[in-house]
């Protein structure tokens, strides 16, 4: 049986770098805490998904601070008028990237959701590797899994933004990225610098 030759980027583990079996990626990651690693099918991808990376990675090494070239997205909900909306801001400029709403009938999850794929898009179409950050367990399981888990009906009233929810569903179906899909550390970094200071 022939197996096809795998080569494993390891970004954070004991020793970083491009390794050609599993075995010896398994001795730099292995109960190491952060370990950041991927398999690819040819040398040239893996080495291109690690030069880019550790560039980032090198450059925020030792910090406890984000990412700078990065995208961070957040969602906002009126509960009164049970409106929703979303954006998402360069993390080193502060720059808003996009912004969309507001949705009526809609939920905080599901613009969190929105906001993420939208970045994913983004970055795709602008050829960009930058990491997106959310603080939303919810959305960015979501997003992994390719499928959302809501109890808001489908009205008349939300159709648009349960259109965008089934095209973003779509995207993510048919494209694929390199993104990493990051959690903001409120707690370490303060505010998510994409919230809309409604609490």
């Amino acid at each position: 049986m022939n197996f096809k030759k795998k080569y494993y980027v390891v970004w954070k583990g004991r020793e970083t770098g491009i390794f050609d079996s599993w075995e010896t990626c398994k001795m730099q990651v292995h109960n190491f805490k952060g370990a950041q690693y991927k398999s690819f099918d040819n040398l040239e991808k893996a080495k291109q998904a690690y030069y880019s990376q550790h560039q980032i990675n090198s450059s925020n090494e030792g910090t406890n601070s984000p990412i700078q070239d990065s995208i961070c997205v957040d969602g906002a909900f009126d509960t009164q008028k049970k409106i929703a909306e979303y954006k998402g801001i360069y993390v080193k400029t502060n720059e808003v990237l996009f912004k969309n709403g507001p949705f009526e009938n809609a939920g905080i999850n599901l613009v969190e959701f929105l906001a993420i794929v939208h970045a994913l898009a983004y970055c795709k179409e602008k050829k960009l590797d930058w990491p997106i950050y959310s603080d939303s367990n919810t959305a960015i399981s979501w997003v992994r899994n390719k499928k959302i888990n809501t109890k808001i009906e489908r009205t008349s009233s939300n159709k648009l933004i349960f259109d965008l929810i089934d095209r973003a569903l779509l995207w993510l179906e048919h494209n694929t990225y390199s993104n990493k899909i990051l959690k903001w550390e409120t707690d370490r970094w303060g505010e998510n610098p994409a919230d809309f200071g409604r609490k």
